[in-house]
Order: structure tokens, then C-alpha cells, then sequence
């Protein structure tokens, strides 16, 4: 099957977004869409694969996200803001709800961050501790883990549990060790018995009392250069454990730029970043084997990449 889509990134988290409201496929088949696209031994490649899907009652449209191994996240902050913008082009509108998988959140599109960078202001949440709900098994932690370590992880460091709805587990380091955060990150995607579901790890460096450096291993990804609800989920700890004040903006920092920040005391989150399209085209999907052929790129968006590309260099 041939299908269409737009290779777009939040922060440097890249994806291929692809309208599906006019789309029929099964669990199945997303799934190795997602495997095939988000390739990166292949002729697309991203963190994973983005759906707009159509909206209902309660939104104006939705979104789904597959990681890059199949597997579908409960949310993607980062690729929010790309879908968010595809949903207002499509229905020549400037806000939203969208519904996610499991929960909503809100959208507008935003003042840019710099000239020539389309954005979008998202809010989601609440955050919450409650680690029942996951399930995160650890003895002895009660209801919740805040600053406390995880004796089965290769690690001596406390994390704070957070889910965004998705699962995050945080820890504030002086410094990132990538070595360690890939240890750490790997044994989650083990999906031990006593965490099943796996989890997103960030090591986060507190940069003064306005920033803060958030480095992440992704759940179906690996290590990548940004996660929307990583920094999200990052902002609200850093906040719950007295590192930054609630209300106050921040930026927050990665591998593949900034976003700007404000967790309120009522555990919702705003994230305020880009939504670039980098190129349009199209490619010919075997389902069966989970592979994409024939790409047939349409057109490069040249001047959105390169708006970006300065706020990136700027932000490193």
C-alpha cells in the first residue's frame, strides 16, 4: 500500500505524520506501519510514526503515536505539537482539544519561538505519583516514589516516578552520564516483572532556578535527542522536589534544542516549542514485512529547516 505523510519533528524528535482520518487499518497494521516508516535502517526513519485521526464530542480531532518498535505510547509531547498543526490546517482552525489515547489535552497555536518557526503552546496533565497505576512494583515505596532509589535498577541514584499519562522515571543529575542512562533505560525496556510495562528514564541537570538539560531514554526508542513528555514530566519532579518554583517559566533543554516550560501547582503542564515540517512525500509500504520502498519525496520545506537549525545551534 502506498501512503502519504510529512516528515516533521518537535525538538529535534523526528517522526512521518500521516493523516488517517480516511484511513481503515487495524491495531496490526499501524503497528507495522510505525515498524516500517520510523526505520532508521530505512529510506524514512524517526522516533516513531504520528496519526491524525478524526475527533468526536470531546475533540476536535486526535492523535495517535507508535514508537519506532510498534509498540503505541499513551502520549507524545513532542509530536503533539505536529499533529496539533496538521489538525488546524485541515480544519482551518487555531485551537483544540485533541483526544489521545488515554486522556486529552489542549493546543493553540502559539507566537513563534523565532522567526520562521511555527509553534504550539500544548497543556497536559495532570501529572501523577500514583505508581499502582503503571504498574511499578518496589518495595516498600507505598503509593508513590519521589527521590528514592530502585534496588533492581544498575544504579545507586533516587527517581521520581511521574506518569504524563505515560510513564517517566527522573533523576537529577549534576551531570548526564549516557553510559549509565542507557544501562538504566535497557533493564526498564527488559520489562522486568516488577515493571511491565516499561518506562521512559531521564537523567536532568537543573541549570539555575529558570532551565533545566533533560537527556532521555525512550520506551520502544532508546536513547533520543528529545521527548516531549520527558521534559514535561521533568519540569513537574523539578517542581514537586523544590528545584524550581511552580508557575515559573522555564526553559528546558536537549539534544535537539529547547522547548519553554510552566508547571502549575495543579499539575498540569504547558510546553511552548516548534512543529517544523522538514519534507513531504510518499512510500510504497509491505506490511507484511514491516518495510518501506519506492520514497518519493514531493517537496523539502528548506526555510523551516533552516529557522530551526538556528534556534538548535543557539540552544547547544
Amino acid at each position: 500500500m502506498q501512503l502519504r505523510f510529512i516528515k516533521c519533528h518537535g525538538s529535534g524528535n523526528d517522526f512521518p505524520l500521516i493523516d488517517g482520518r480516511a484511513l481503515t487499518l487495524g491495531e496490526d497494521e499501524w503497528a507495522q506501519v510505525a515498524r516500517a516508516l520510523a526505520d532508521r535502517a530505512g529510506p524514512v526513519g524517526g522516533d516513531g510514526l504520528l496519526v491524525l485521526t478524526g475527533g468526536d464530542a470531546q475533540a476536535a480531532f486526535g492523535m495517535r503515536m507508535f514508537n519506532s518498535d510498534g509498540s503505541e505510547a499513551e502520549t507524545c509531547l513532542n509530536g503533539l505539537r505536529c499533529v496539533a498543526r496538521a489538525g488546524f490546517e485541515a480544519l482551518g482552525i487555531d485551537r483544540a482539544v485533541v483526544r489521545l489515547k488515554t486522556s486529552l489535552a489542549t493546543v493553540v497555536a502559539a507566537p513563534p519561538l523565532a522567526d520562521g518557526v511555527y509553534t504550539v503552546e500544548e497543556t497536559a496533565g495532570p501529572a501523577t505519583l500514583d505508581i499502582a497505576r503503571w504498574p511499578l512494583r518496589v518495595a516498600e515505596a507505598g503509593g508513590r516514589l519521589v527521590e528514592r532509589p530502585i534496588p533492581a535498577l544498575p544504579t545507586a541514584r533516587g527517581f521520581t516516578a511521574v506518569a504524563m499519562p505515560n510513564p517517566h522515571l527522573v533523576s537529577f543529575v549534576d551531570a548526564v552520564d549516557e553510559e549509565e542512562l542507557v544501562r538504566v533505560g535497557q533493564a526498564c525496556e527488559a520489562a522486568p516483572d516488577w515493571l511491565p510495562n516499561r518506562a521512559n528514564v531521564s537523567f536532568v541537570e537543573v541549570r539555575g532556578d529558570d532551565a533545566v538539560f533533560v537527556r532521555t531514554f525512550e520506551r520502544g526508542v532508546g536513547l533520543t535527542d528529545s521527548c516531549g513528555s520527558a521534559m514535561a514530566a521533568s519540569t513537574y519532579a523539578a517542581c514537586l522536589t523544590g528545584r524550581i518554583a511552580h508557575d515559573r517559566a522555564i526553559t528546558v533543554f536537549n539534544r535537539g534544542g529547547l522547548v519553554r516550560a510552566r508547571s502549575g501547582r495543579n499539575a498540569m503542564v504547558t510546553l511552548r516549542g516548534n512543529a517544523t515540517w522538514e519534507w513531504e512525500g510518499t512510500a510504497e509500504i509491505d506490511l507484511l514485512h514491516a518495510r518501506a520502498g519506492d520514497l518519493r519525496v514531493a517537496r523539502h520545506m528548506d526555510a523551516e529547516i533552516a529557522a530551526w537549525a538556528q534556534v538548535a545551534d543557539a540552544a547547544r
